[in-house]
Formats: C-alpha cells, sequence, structure tokens
C-alpha cells in the first residue's frame, strides 16, 4: 500500500502540491490526471524520494520515504517523463547498471533482458550505444530497467508518451501484471481515454489541489472521463476567477 497524508510542497510563495492525501492499494491502477502545471509531477517525485516536501507523510509499506528511502526504493520503480539515460551507454550495458544497484542475480538479469527486450523488439539494439536511440527505444529501456527488478509498485510519468501501439499495449499487460500480483501502480497521463479504460482508480488535480478521487465509476458516473475533468476543470477556474 501507497499512502500519501495531506503532501504540501511549496515554491516560493505557490503550494505546487497543497494538503494531498491518497491511497493506493494493492491490485490497483491508480491514474492521476490534471492539466500542465497542476502538481502531478512534483507529486511523484516526492513520492519516490527525488523532492524534498514541506509538509505531510508518504508511507509505502509503512515506510517513511523520508526516514527509510533505501527501503522504499528497493520496492518501486520509477519512470519519469523524460528518462534520463546515459547516452554513452550501450543498451545491454545500461540494464546490467541498473542490475547491479539493485544487486539482481546474473541469472535472473539475463532472464529477464532477454524477455523484455524481446517483448518490446529491441533486443538486437541492446549493443549500440543509447545515444542512437530513438526517442521511442530509450522509453522501452526505461521502462524494461524499471521493470528489470521486478518492482512491487510502479510509479509512471506519462508512460505511453513515445510508444507506439503494440509497446503501449504491452505496457499495460506489465501494469495489470504487476497488480495481479499483489502490487499496484500509480501514474500519471494525459490519455484520458486509456485512464478511463485501464484504471480502477482515478484521481483528478487542479492547481495542486485534489479535486476529485475514487473508484472509475465514482469519478466518472454516467459521463466519460474527458467531460468529468473537463467540467471539474471548469469549475475550479471559475471558483478561483
Amino acid at each position: 500500500m501507497i499512502v500519501i497524508k495531506n503532501l504540501t510542497k511549496i515554491y516560493g510563495d505557490k503550494k505546487a502540491v497543497d494538503d494531498l492525501s491518497l491511497t493506493i492499494n494493492a491490485g490497483e491502477i491508480y491514474g492521476f490526471i490534471g492539466h500542465n502545471g497542476a502538481g502531478k509531477t512534483t507529486t511523484l517525485k516526492s513520492l519516490v524520494g527525488i523532492l524534498k516536501f514541506d509538509e505531510g507523510e508518504i508511507l509505502i509499506d509503512d515506510m517513511s520515504i523520508k526516514d527509510q528511502p533505501i527501503a522504499c526504493k528497493k520496492i518501486f520503480a520509477y519512470i519519469p517523463d523524460n528518462p534520463d539515460l546515459y547516452d554513452y551507454m550501450s543498451g545491454v550495458q545500461y540494464l546490467n547498471f541498473i542490475a547491479d544497484v539493485f544487486e539482481v542475480p546474473q541469472a535472473a538479469r539475463e532472464e529477464r533482458i532477454h524477455k523484455y527486450a524481446s517483448a518490446f523488439e529491441i533486443e538486437g539494439d541492446l549493443a549500440e550505444m543509447i545515444s542512437a536511440y530513438s526517442h521511442g527505444m530509450k522509453q522501452k529501456l526505461a521502462i524494461i530497467s524499471a521493470l528489470i527488478h521486478e518492482p512491487k509498485y510502479m510509479i509512471m510519468d506519462e508512460p505511453f508518451v513515445g510508444l507506439d501501439p503494440k509497446a503501449a499495449h504491452i505496457v499495460k499487460e506489465y501494469m495489470r501484471e504487476i497488480c495481479d500480483n499483489g502490487g499496484a501502480i500509480f501514474f500519471s497521463t494525459h490519455v484520458l481515454d486509456v485512464a478511463e479504460k485501464l484504471c480502477d482508480k482515478i484521481a483528478i488535480i487542479k492547481d495542486g489541489k485534489l479535486v476529485k478521487c475514487g473508484t472509475m465509476e465514482e469519478v466518472r458516473g454516467d459521463e466519460s472521463l474527458e467531460e468529468v475533468f473537463l467540467e471539474l476543470v471548469d469549475e475550479t477556474a471559475g471558483e478561483n476567477a
């Protein structure tokens, strides 16, 4: 279980995230949506220990990301919206580097690299330097590196950007597999139809504040997710005018 309690992150005089509380339970694919600048990436970076936050607490399996960051990071994987890979490495060197960080045994890493690289159809490109990769190939490599230690939780920021339809479908299958094995997924996306079809729960954030959250049925009602999202954004925009 991932628990975000009263999370607040301040930049200058602006609250990028304002008293946000969410719980992501085992088995859930939880979508996180909002306009650009709403606070999604700040929340995710706080969750994974990249950003220090001003108030609140984040617990991963009852462990504090503030007090036990290494223990927390051993059981999750994070894919940022723009993965910063090492261009001077080859694809296979990078994957082995990540496997070393997470102490993945040699036999297991070889099996997983083959499995995931074959699924994403880049096995033949792993000997090439990452600097020669396209954006889509880099995104696939980042996803493989996130899966290589078999994380219990996946935290992803716009994971489908740059992926072709087949690769996106494979990612969705792995997301569901993680949840079926007792893990959970928390990811941001601007692709509302994907969120609508894929997510068990959804949270909508606007100007750092949680606007609405719950199961897809609770949030959406008889409308589409896109209609609900636009209505909520318009309502809060009017309140702040």
